[in-house]
């Protein structure tokens, strides 16, 4: 009977540490853009990051939705072997100009798909990266709603718009944040700009890609810093209920 105490103390010692690990596993597990911003005007280059979360399937498809309330005139896709990537076009209701001339159609919908035998398994995730531009100038924002397809039928919308004030939805569409543009020739061309947009003229070439990779490793650093917190703090939970139990036992013998 003098266990008993013992072992109820030890059980909520491990339900508080898997309540831990339940809710600090979704913080970072959503569908992103990176890097989360660029600049307003410019030519910039972006990873749709994915991270498989089914435990027993793994992601064969992305669909990637672009708007066209904003269109871009330039979007290309770089080869990831493994994966077919197809872009669709839609119309444009009213034409828009890219260095003086009309451009009637826009890429509305990127999707990647895996061929045979390739997936993104359990525990791990795949980056697609795009080229994108001109950004518009007149948008603080760009939401790409994104369709995550599971080999066991499971789909995923990530489509759900964030809003001021409220909490984070629990399947957010990603976003890529725009900024002002701050080249002196004009172009505003950003930091991850790639040697395909380079061969349009509008690619630096020069150290700024190094700029994007360390943001990227800043943004994979802070992923780790709270990894190993949520680790530090169920390891002090089970501790203490290891010290709890051993304080009991000591004392049982004690007064037996």
């Amino acid at each position: 009977m003098r266990s008993l105490p013992a072992r109820r103390t030890a059980a909520v010692a491990l339900a508080a540490a898997a309540s831990v690990v339940a809710l600090a596993g979704p913080a970072f597990a959503h569908v992103t853009v990176n890097p989360g911003s660029a600049e307003q005007g410019g030519y910039t280059a972006v990873d749709f990051r994915v991270p498989n979360e089914n435990d027993a399937a793994g992601t064969v498809k992305l669909e990637v939705n672009l708007p066209l309330d904003h269109p871009l005139a330039s979007v290309r896709t770089q080869p990831l072997p493994g994966w077919t990537s197809t872009v669709e076009k839609a119309k444009l209701d009213k034409p828009i100009k890219v260095h003086g001339n009309d451009v009637n159609e826009a890429v509305s919908k990127i999707t990647w798909t895996a061929d045979a035998g390739v997936k993104v398994a359990p525990g791990q995730f795949q980056e697609f990266r795009v080229s994108l531009g001109p950004l518009p100038t007149d948008a603080d924002s760009l939401v790409f709603k994104a369709l995550q397809t599971y080999d066991n039928g499971d789909v995923v919308r990530w489509i759900d718009e964030a809003k001021d004030g409220q909490p984070e939805p629990a399947k957010p569409a990603p976003v890529l944040k725009l900024t002002k543009a701050t080249s002196a020739d004009g172009h505003g061309v950003t930091a991850s700009a790639t040697p395909s947009a380079a061969a349009d003229g509008h690619g630096t070439g020069h150290g700024d890609a190094a700029k994007s990779d360390a943001a990227s490793d800043d943004k994979a650093s802070d992923s780790t810093a709270r990894v190993l917190g949520v680790v530090g703090i169920v390891v002090g939970v089970i501790g203490t209920a290891v010290g709890v139990l051993g304080l009991r036992r000591r004392n049982g013998g004690s007064a037996s």
